[in-house]
């Protein structure tokens, strides 16, 4: 029986100690899911024992201890010069016969199973204290692709070997905590996927910068993984919920370049980097199909470990298949406490520099150190933002004492982003020019803390950073929702104790996601303004229909707060712009009017049905329809805006009927905006047609007191807020409609979030429910049981606070 060898279908999670994390679970997998349909290339792995045999077969131990005796690996120089030495030592080491043998025949057994002689392998490394759940040893050591022929296996196996030593591993062991010693590597050998002719990519069953756990994330590029792990390519990114085995996002990233065998260098590394086509550029890397089959194996995957996962898949482009090739334990969020909540707040924003993909949710400062070449890394001080074009794991030792790190390429799955998270720093990816506008010694904050964009802002600016603990919180009887603008904060807020989403924005969508005016994209080739027609072609280059663009987009950020707080409702208010911002989109100017007072003009339901407007409604509804039937998200409830009359009301279900959008059907239910006198007057006929009310308090209190709230710093004294008494009247005379009639009725203006005892009113009136922002939430949440529980009302126990606040 072999000593040094196992085969795949030997092995099991079980054999860690002996093969190493990776390999161990490609055995998992190999043994475990392919009866799932998860496709794993069989392979063999080296064992631990094989690792020992040659290391003390070569009496490498007491040299490596020699070189390494007295290391400090905060000198980055002295960590090279070491590592470099221990390196040389092992590969200069005769690699023994007893092992030559052992792999030969595995090797002939593994290329006979596919009809071969000598078959394409890759072969990787796998240390046995490696990806263990609080401690990632991701990318330390080497991987070697298109390996073909016994003598060049050999090499890679020695030189797997030899990446134990790697500077970046070195240090990690030492900053962990781990014995040099007590780890050994294991090589395994593994059936070459011709990714070379596809695509590959890395997957993780958790949002990487949330802990959301309920999407699967996939990045895919062109060509072989290595470009993506090194942060080479800003991928393709395609967002799953898992809820609905849907995908909910997609983002079409650059991918200038893929790597292919170069089977005319014969090294242990036979790859090279060649330029994609333009119009492969503009297209994603893999089909929604094929993302759909990946996402269906992530949950499987983490189904079966238990755990959230970071795997790495590849398509191989001869016949066609997907594969996984790798699957180790997140070690991020998956050791999180998620029992305290931690807000990153910005204090005054400055010029914005450069931004790109935001990695974690914090900020930091510091003087610009730029680092184009790993080299020069000895120059690197701790407390600098590191700005380079991409990194890899000799970069680590000068990662983890940056304050930042900023980057021109790489997506949220790249080296940076990983090893950022880990390290707790801020990290903007994919700016593309960050190297080209920053300059060393500017002083600059990053920020990481504003969704899914990250900022480098201009200057040291002051932040603070809140923490508060939800265990065992009180919550009141009356639900406490939330009110929701950008899709970029929904999973961070997700984990604020809620009871969904109370008022979700479409605005911010429009505003930063899709930019343009729905009628310029109707009208495109009919636009007058040139100069908005190129900038329109600009940024729905790909989209032959630019209607789709619009849809597209607007369902996929609603999408988006929909599964964050799935399954409990989502109240999205339908667009809501004035005239004044409409005509501020892109091609806006052309299709809106000049009104003299725009915030009580055409705005609202009056748009809906409006002949001038009604296509651009319906690409509305069809972004809805979407949403609710082809991604499932069915929690999404619709609410109307502005609707000065019954009549006005009944029109706007008309249309919305006639775009796919029938009250009743799939559970659709219609609430109506309660924000000016009329819908509350006539509240009992409101809620003949539609199924719920949610107050505007904003635009409600300067309706019934002849305020305009866009009047810059108009402020009448006394009245202007909506404490006053006749607001107060109005707002206790819909709840008592509410009951009467069945109909919910809630709240989602500013006043609760500004003024505690106007939430304490709400309850007394017995409101449904309260929207708030999500900085007052646990505020709110604490005083409301706390009243609750003064004046007499049962109250559901999940929590108490502790808050606290450092600068």
């Amino acid at each position: 029986m072999p000593r040094f060898i196992k085969f795949f279908e030997e092995l099991t999670i079980k054999d860690v100690p002996s093969v190493g994390g990776k390999n161990a679970s490609l055995g998992e997998m190999y043994q475990k899911l392919t009866s799932q349909g998860v496709n794993v290339p069989n392979g063999f792995a080296t064992t631990a024992e094989a690792y020992n045999f040659f290391m003390e077969r070569a009496g490498l131990k007491k040299n490596i201890m020699k070189i390494l005796d007295g290391l400090d690996t905060r000198d980055v120089l002295d960590l090279a010069k070491r590592g470099k030495k221990v390196r040389a030592t092992i590969m200069a080491a005769e690699f023994p016969n007893e092992l030559k043998k052992e792999i030969a025949v595995a090797y002939k057994r593994l290329s006979a199973m596919h009809k071969t002689k000598n078959l394409h392998v890759a072969v990787r490394s796998s240390a046995t204290a490696e990806d263990l759940p609080d401690a990632s040893f991701a990318g330390q050591q080497e991987t070697f692709l298109n390996i073909s022929g016994e003598k060049v296996l050999y090499q890679a196996i020695q030189a797997c070997i030899a990446s134990l030593f790697t500077d970046r591993a070195i240090s990690y062991r030492v900053d962990k905590g781990f014995d040099h010693f007590k780890i050994a590597l294991s090589a395994g050998v593994q059936k070459m996927v011709r990714s070379d002719a596809a695509s590959s990519g890395v997957m993780f069953s958790i949002d990487t910068e949330s802990g959301f756990a309920g999407t699967v994330l996939i990045n895919s590029i062109y060509g072989l993984g290595e470009n993506i792990v090194q942060g080479a390519v800003n991928p393709d990114e395609f967002l799953v919920f898992k809820g609905t085995m849907k995908i909910i996002s997609k983002r079409l990233g650059s991918k200038k370049v893929k790597m292919i065998y170069d089977n005319n260098i014969k090294s242990a590394k036979p790859v090279k980097n060649v330029p994609v086509p333009a119009a492969d550029e503009k297209k994603f890397s893999i089909t929604d199909a094929q993302a759909l089959t990946l996402a269906d194996w992530a949950v499987k995957i983490e189904k079966h470990y238990k755990r959230p996962m970071d795997m790495e898949w590849a398509l191989d482009g001869l016949d066609n298949k997907l594969y996984m090739v790798q699957a180790r334990p997140e070690t991020i969020h998956s050791v999180r406490d998620y029992s305290v909540v931690e807000e990153y707040l910005i204090s005054k924003k400055t010029k914005v520099l450069v931004k790109g993909r935001s990695v974690g949710n914090k900020i930091g400062s510091g003087v610009v150190n730029k680092i184009m070449n790993v080299k020069d890394i000895s120059k690197f001080k701790k407390g600098q933002v590191l700005l380079t074009d991409m990194t890899d794991p000799d970069w680590e030792p000068i990662m983890k004492i940056a304050s930042a790190i900023v980057t021109d390429k790489g997506g949220r799955t790249c080296h940076a982003a990983i090893v950022s998270r880990e390290l707790g720093i801020p990290c903007v990816v994919g700016t593309e020019t960050a190297t080209k506008v920053l300059k060393s010694n500017n002083k600059v904050t990053v920020s990481c803390a504003e969704g899914d964009d990250g900022y480098v802002y201009d200057g040291l600016i002051k932040f603070e950073v809140k923490k508060t603990s939800i265990k065992d919180l009180a919550r009141p009887k009356t639900k406490i929702m939330m009110n929701i603008g950008s899709p970029d904060i929904a999973f961070a807020s997700s984990f604020i104790p809620n009871d969904g989403v109370g008022l979700a924005r479409e605005e911010f969508i429009i505003n930063n996601h899709i930019k343009i005016h729905p009628l310029a994209l109707i009208n495109f080739d009919k636009l007058k303004d040139k100069k908005a027609k190129a900038e329109i072609a600009k940024i729905t280059d790909g989209y032959t229909d630019k209607k789709q663009y619009y849809i597209d987009r607007l369902a996929e950020g609603v999408a988006i707060i929909a599964a964050a707080f799935h399954p409990k409702d989502v109240i999205v208010r339908l667009s809501d712009f004035k005239s004044n911002e409409y005509a501020n989109l892109i091609g806006g100017r052309e299709f809106e009017p000049v009104e003299s007072n725009p915030m009580i003009g055409w705005r609202g339901a009056s748009r809906y049905y409006d002949p001038r407007y009604e296509a651009a409604f319906a690409l509305e509804c069809l972004a809805f329809k979407k949403v609710r039937d082809d991604m499932g998200l069915t929690n999404v409830k619709i609410m109307i805006p502005i609707c000065r009359t019954v009549e006005e009301g009944q029109r706007v279900l008309d249309i919305m009927a006639k775009y796919g959008l029938k009250r009743g059907v799939n559970g659709l239910q219609v609430y109506v905006m309660a924000e000016i006198p009329t819908n509350i007057i006539l509240a009992d006929r409101f809620a003949k047609i539609f199924d719920g009310f949610s107050i505007g308090s904003n635009d409600l209190t300067q309706l019934t007191l002849g305020i305009d709230r866009d009047a810059g710093d108009l402020h009448i004294e006394g009245v202007s807020n909506e404490k006053n008494d006749s607001v107060k009247m109005l707002v206790r005379y819909l709840i008592e409609v509410g009951k009467k009639t069945g109909r919910k009725v809630g709240i989602c203006g500013q006043a609760p979030s500004d003024f505690p005892d106007f939430a304490r009113f709400l309850v007394d009136c017995k409101i449904d429910s309260i929207s708030l922002n999500p900085d007052t939430v646990i505020k709110t949440t604490i005083d409301l049981a706390q009243y609750e529980k003064k004046i007499g009302a049962s109250s559901k126990k999940v929590s108490s606070v502790k808050k606290t606040v450092k600068k």
